[in-house]
């Protein structure tokens, strides 16, 4: 009952509210991104969303082109800002994702969403946490660390899809609050944990990354 019907209520009602709350917050970030970085305002990128569909999530941008002016490619630490660290560590580069959970592509709570090259990188019995819709607010809080490893995040993700419920999504908000209050003093925007691809090079075969190829999927 909860998961089927009142959670999307939920989702609907709160996400509503927040985006008219926050809207003068939405108008002074863009302005920031805009001076600071310049355009565009958004970062879109394909992320996975419930089933294993491909949906487009929003972000405020928090890094400079991939390049300077003489071509020469930057890494993404050289192209992280100040400004773009500080949205990351308060997670207010997250807030556009509001209109995503509106939509109905994402939940207030949930496994976060992550890109769609991920894809072939999930070992079968994580693929259980694309039972249910991704998530603003991660159940990998529940640990109640800053940034935890890859394999950490998993099995919360996948626990959580087999088990939601009110309360254990009241626990994610209350751990939230925690985690987001460590991640400010920690500097988390600054944190450079490798991604989930490069983390597991070499664990796929080629076979069966050519087979999520033929499927639409991007490989890295």
């Amino acid at each position: 009952m909860y998961s089927k019907f009142v959670k999307r209520f939920l989702d609907i009602i709160l996400s509503t509210m927040a985006i008219v709350a926050l809207s003068p917050i939405y108008l002074v970030i863009a302005i920031c991104v805009r001076v600071q970085m310049g355009s565009p305002i958004l970062f879109s990128q394909d992320r996975i969303a419930k089933d294993e569909k491909i949906f487009k999530l929003y972000k405020f941008r928090s890094m400079i082109s991939a390049t300077e002016k003489n071509g020469k490619p930057l890494t993404d630490k050289e192209r992280l800002t100040k400004f773009g660290t500080a949205l990351r560590s308060t997670s207010l580069d997250e807030l556009p994702e509001l209109f995503m959970i509106l939509k109905g592509d994402m939940s207030i709570i949930g496994p976060r969403p992550q890109p769609s090259f991920y894809l072939p990188y999930y070992k079968k019995e994580e693929r259980v946490a694309h039972k249910v819709r991704g998530g603003l607010l991660p159940p990998d809080s529940l640990c109640k660390e800053v940034q935890c490893d890859w394999e950490t995040q998993m099995k919360y993700e996948s626990y959580y899809a087999e088990h939601v419920s009110f309360a254990l999504d009241v626990k994610v908000v209350l751990c939230t609050f925690v985690i987001l209050y460590k991640r400010m003093k920690y500097n988390y925007g600054a944190d450079d944990r490798p991604m989930l691809h490069e983390y597991r090079a070499g664990t796929v075969s080629e076979k069966e990354l050519e087979k999520w190829k033929e499927k639409g999927i991007e490989i890295r």
